[in-house]
């Protein structure tokens, strides 16, 4: 079964080393949920630039983890400087969320 992440990337910053893996697997587990609510209650109140900050905060982690994101992180990142309607980002927004939280989930399987 195919995986919504891949370690390629951590396993190279890590030199292979199994503790500090566990620990990005750890942060990433931790951080990103909390993060991925924010930006999307952002985007639901309507505030472009809190959900500018958030999906710019989360995308260094999603690139390390290989979590094919990055279009659509840069369409949030560009609703802060649009004038589109939050409805224009939500079916964006809404394939951030499905795809993170498919990541999550296999990552929590993987690593609990």
């Amino acid at each position: 079964m195919s995986k919504n992440y891949s370690l390629k990337s951590v396993n190279e910053l890590s030199g292979g080393d199994d503790e500090f893996i566990a620990v990005l697997v750890q942060t990433f587990l931790e951080e990103i949920p909390p993060d991925l609510d924010s930006m999307v209650q952002a985007v639901d109140a309507g505030n472009p630039q809190m959900a500018y900050q958030y999906a710019h905060k989360m995308k260094p982690n999603l690139q390390l983890f290989d979590i094919d994101l990055l279009s659509q992180i840069k369409q949030i990142e560009a609703w802060s400087k649009t004038n589109k309607s939050k409805e224009e980002v939500k079916p964006i927004l809404d394939q951030i969320v499905s795809t993170v939280n498919d990541a999550i989930d296999d990552l929590k399987a993987d690593f609990n």
